[in-house]
């Protein structure tokens, strides 16, 4: 991929539209999300207390992933699209008035949650309906930028737009953002014969056929298994960052949790986008699994050092640094903290675009919504438990013991899978 084939990607009008869509689209539900966190911290002073919002927002994914992810398979994907967006609008705005009420924080959330089951498998499965093959990966470069750029974006304005909004108005903007989301999609503009399902009504199969179909793709398809797999860590991951932030904020930095989501995310951003264009420019040719592996190892050193900022902060190269740097900068563990943010951000995007790239050229159109609802379902199910976990161990034995352990655990496997040579 170079430049120009990403400029060729973005003169395609469907599909520029589909990216400023999923912008909004990603931006409103991740605002909502981070927001919710901040506001239930607030509220709590738990980090179990926020693993609920994050419970909230994946137990549909268990309920309902595979089921959305067949039906949309038979629906126009656009249409799918826009109506997800509207409805999604109306459901936020009952958390203008109930966003001190835990209980209904998590059933409003828990909701919209639902209708984003029948999102997703529309959303990432219609790029290769909208562009060539050839630029495929240019689109899911640009389509992972827009995704990860959109959700730290959120997570970062999260406390300011809190503040400037307030707990009652920040839901009455995200009512607006929805809404703009399903605007763009209304401008999408491709010939039914691209959008529209090829389905022979008489052939169609029922839920446990479709779903014993897709399982048997995808045990069968060393590529797919693995890319759903590191697409289901990272995202994992991402979660448990998002659960114990306020707390990292808190217990180790030592700063306000408003200030932390601007500070962390911030580099985590750049970071995505300098992975995404790497990605592009020098490792199109490289093996998609070779760079996923590559991004988890990224992932794993960049999340074991997070929690000890301090003590890199006290070698003796770092206060050499300080010495003859004195007037303009003085690292301390705010700095690193920056930095391996950034690295984060490089290894999200050296797991997430590879990944999904493989998802779309192995899956057929009839396939890709039942796959990506897979996805949605088995990642329901297997980040329930640390997630709940990591909220609870979080309060009992600190932030800096669970980042420690996750660290391992993503090290881990990376070697495994290295060892296994997939």
């Amino acid at each position: 991929m170079n430049e120009n084939l990403i400029l060729k990607t973005l003169h395609i009008k469907p599909f520029l539209f589909l990216v400023l869509a999923e912008f909004f689209s990603m931006f409103a539900m991740n605002l909502l999300n981070f927001a919710l966190l901040l506001v239930v911290f607030s509220i709590s002073k738990s980090n179990a207390a926020v693993a609920g919002v994050i419970m909230a927002f994946t137990i549909p994914n268990i309920i309902f992933g595979i089921l959305a992810g067949v039906m949309v398979d038979r629906w126009n994907k656009k249409n799918v699209l826009f109506l997800t967006n509207i409805l999604r609008a109306f459901f936020v705005l009952p958390l203008a008035f109930f966003n001190t009420n835990l209980a209904l924080v998590y059933f409003f959330t828990f909701c919209v949650s639902t209708i984003t089951q029948f999102f997703i498998p529309a959303e990432t499965p219609i790029i290769p309906l909208l562009v060539r093959k050839d630029l495929l990966l240019s689109a899911n470069a640009l389509f992972g930028m827009g995704i990860y750029a959109s959700t730290l974006l959120a997570y970062a304005l999260s406390g300011p737009f809190i503040y400037i909004f307030g707990k009652t108005n920040i839901f009455f903007f995200l009512f607006v953002i929805f809404l703009i989301a399903g605007f763009f999609i209304s401008l999408i503009r491709a010939s039914k014969s691209k959008i529209e399902p090829k389905i022979n009504k008489d052939e169609i199969l029922g839920f446990r056929e479709e779903a014993k179909i897709v399982l048997k793709l995808i045990s069968k398809t060393k590529s797919l298994y693995h890319a759903l797999f590191s697409l289901t860590l990272t995202q994992i991951i991402i979660l448990v960052f998002a659960a114990i932030g306020p707390g990292y904020a808190s217990q180790i930095l030592n700063i306000d949790i408003e200030s932390f989501p601007i500070i962390f995310v911030t580099p985590a951003i750049l970071g995505v986008i300098v992975g995404a264009v790497t990605i592009g420019s020098f490792f199109h040719k490289t093996r998609k699994s070779r760079l996923t592996k590559v991004g988890l190892f990224i992932m794993g050193f960049a999340t074991l050092l997070l929690p000890y900022g301090s003590k890199v902060e006290s070698r003796s190269f770092i206060q050499l640094l300080n010495y003859y740097l004195p007037h303009l900068l003085t690292l301390n563990i705010l700095h690193i903290m920056v930095v391996l943010a950034f690295i984060l951000g490089v290894a999200i995007a050296f797991v997430f675009i590879p990944a999904n790239t493989t998802l779309q050229e192995e899956a057929s159109d009839q396939s890709r919504g039942k796959i990506y609802g897979f996805l949605n379902t088995f990642f329901g199910i297997v980040s329930i438990i640390p997630v709940l976990l990591v909220g609870g161990l979080a309060d009992i034995f600190g932030v800096k013991i669970i980042l420690t352990g996750i660290g391992i655990v993503v090290l881990s496997i990376a070697l495994i899978r290295t060892i296994m040579r997939e």
